[in-house]
């Protein structure tokens, strides 16, 4: 798979899908799954559904390869990449704002069958991919990645996603003891009560809950399903048509409606089409820090405690902890970053303005000078000829209050217009606040006169994260979880694929059955797919066998029901 158009910092969350890990319980998982899917979604789902099973390479007796849905999706603009499990939000928008899917490579183990926290290839390849075939519907989920890729997050949300991340982790896994499922509950409990405001970033989350994973269309009275969370649970895509799950017409109020993600919704929300989800999106969109800047955009960094980026008039973005700033006449009139800061220009960093020259923070006046001269608008000879020249001192008062004195070491311009003025032997104040000493070191000073976006993130990625002291988030396991994997049990599912595909052979099927009851009792699944086989062969052995997989449908579980369904398609 080509991942040369994907930039490096997302490359490092992709993930080799290793085909071959997969066992045959997995695939056999994957065939119940879609059996039941495609025929209860053929009425229930929207209509592009089960076009865009084919049209994405989505198999229904066996698990799908990336790079055969990678070929397939090319056709229609979008790639698919492989990662393992949750992956950072803020990453996920970024591959979803470029029409690239992520999908994570774990199959769903068969105790979890009919529903999993934890994203796996069920959720994203059969749920999220098929719709992708609707031109409007990817062109949603794009800009839906474009607009969230500027939200800000705070770093409780970040604490969210890791406690949700381990659990949904721990739980897939067999080796978890019940010890290790509650300490990480008890972690995840802990870090939804210490969430304490709700920020961009989980407003955001909560329209892309209630569209791209629980969405519904069409007909209020008669919705049909097309988010990626109900297109992937057995149970849940059955239950969500009920009358008992209150049907709302989609607004911009579905960001008031919070989610708990282990349990069914108790509402859904439903669009008449996906372009009328486009003017939601912008509404949300204009009340965000990254088009209304200023002092209301700060304020959300700086309460976010997350990597935000502020971007000045002239194109100038400083990317960093904001921790401080002074306003006057409500506009920023000085700001203040706290430990590594990157500048750059339209998302490039400036040559030696990085995290190493900026590691304790940053901090620099906005506004005209008292004349009312705004230096972003000069080249360096203007400068020069109003008095300013490099190796004097000189002092630069705001109309602000803010002082800058010091003696001028260089100029850095870009299109004859003035970025950065640095000073040595400089103080800086605001009234009478020192907010630069000379001992602190040489002063950058940033020219820019309005503060007109904020977002979260950085402007350079790759360069921000390529200095050695800075970390970033990557999965935090880059192994498939292997739940499926008993060796016997999965030489009988093999045997049992291999007589489906060629020639069914009584005799076998029925040492099969016999080595089940023998040595996994509990096992259903097997003997649901030997039953398939063998259903209209009245030996008794067959029809103890029935009598086995109808017990396993007499309560009222999800699981029963989804046997029940699969029953009816043998």
């Amino acid at each position: 798979m080509k991942l040369d158009n994907i930039p490096k910092y997302l490359k490092k969350y992709t993930f080799d899908q290793n085909y071959d890990q997969y066992t045959a319980i997995d695939h056999a998982c994957w065939r119940f799954i879609m059996r039941i899917n495609k025929s209860y979604f053929s009425k229930n789902a929207h209509y592009k559904y089960l076009d865009g099973l084919d049209k994405t390479g989505i198999t229904i007796d066996k698990i799908p390869n990336i790079n055969t849905m990678n070929e397939k999706m090319n056709q229609f603009g979008w790639q698919v990449v492989g990662v393992r499990g949750f992956i950072p939000p803020l990453i996920f928008m970024d591959f979803q704002s470029r029409g690239i899917l992520p999908i994570a490579c774990d199959m769903r183990s068969i105790e979890h069958l009919t529903y999993t926290p934890a994203p796996d290839i069920v959720h994203e390849a059969a749920g999220h991919s098929p719709m992708i075939a609707d031109a409007d519907y990817a062109e949603y989920l794009k800009y839906y990645g474009r607009i969230a890729c500027k939200a800000i997050s705070s770093s409780e949300d970040y604490d969210l996603y890791v406690a949700i991340r381990e659990l949904s982790d721990i739980k897939e896994n067999p080796q978890s003891s019940h010890e290790d499922i509650k300490i990480s509950e008890q972690k995840l409990e802990k870090a939804v009560a210490s969430v304490s405001y709700i920020s961009e970033a989980a407003y955001l989350s909560r329209i892309h809950w209630w569209t791209v994973e629980y969405g519904l269309i069409g007909d209020i009275d008669n919705p049909k399903i097309y988010g990626a969370g109900l297109l992937s649970s057995i149970g849940e895509s059955e239950n969500c048509l009920k009358e008992n799950v209150k049907k709302i017409p989609i607004s911009y109020d579905c960001i008031n409606y919070s989610y708990d993600i282990t349990e069914q919704q108790p509402q859904l929300f439903v669009t008449k089409n996906f372009r009328s989800l486009f003017p939601i999106l912008n509404e949300i969109s204009d009340k965000m820090a990254y088009k209304t800047g200023g002092i209301l955009g700060i304020d959300k960094a700086i309460k976010a405690k997350t990597l935000c980026t502020l971007e000045l008039d002239s194109n100038l973005q400083i990317s960093g902890l904001v921790s401080d700033y002074f306003s006057l006449d409500d506009s920023v009139v000085y700001f203040q970053t706290t430990g590594p800061t990157q500048i750059s220009y339209q998302d490039k960093q400036i040559a030696n303005h990085g995290v190493d020259r900026h590691m304790e923070g940053f901090g620099s006046p906005l506004g005209s000078l008292e004349n009312g001269v705004k230096i972003n608008d000069l080249n360096i000879k203007e400068f020069n000829k109003m008095g300013y020249d490099k190796n004097q001192n000189i002092t630069l008062q705001f109309r602000s209050g803010v002082k800058v004195e010091g003696k001028i070491k260089s100029f850095l311009e870009h299109n004859e217009k003035i970025q950065i003025v640095t000073f040595e032997n400089c103080t800086v104040k605001f009234n009478d606040q020192i907010l630069f000493k000379p001992e602190w070191g040489e002063y950058d000073m940033v020219c820019g006169v309005e503060l007109i976006s904020v977002y979260g993130g950085v402007g350079d990625v790759e360069k921000f994260y390529e200095y050695k002291d800075i970390k970033d988030d990557r999965s935090l396991n880059q192994n498939i979880i292997v739940s499926n994997n008993d060796e016997n049990l999965n030489k009988i599912y093999s045997r049992i694929r291999e007589i489906r595909e060629q020639e069914i052979d009584i005799n076998v099927l029925k040492t099969l059955y016999e080595e089940l009851n023998d040595n996994y009792p509990s096992d259903w699944l097997a003997n649901l797919e030997i039953y398939e086989l063998v259903k209209n062969q009245n030996y008794a052995w067959v029809k103890d066998l029935r009598k086995k997989i109808d017990s396993k449908t007499l309560n009222s579980s999800d699981l029963s029901t989804a046997i029940q369904k699969a029953l009816l398609l043998i």
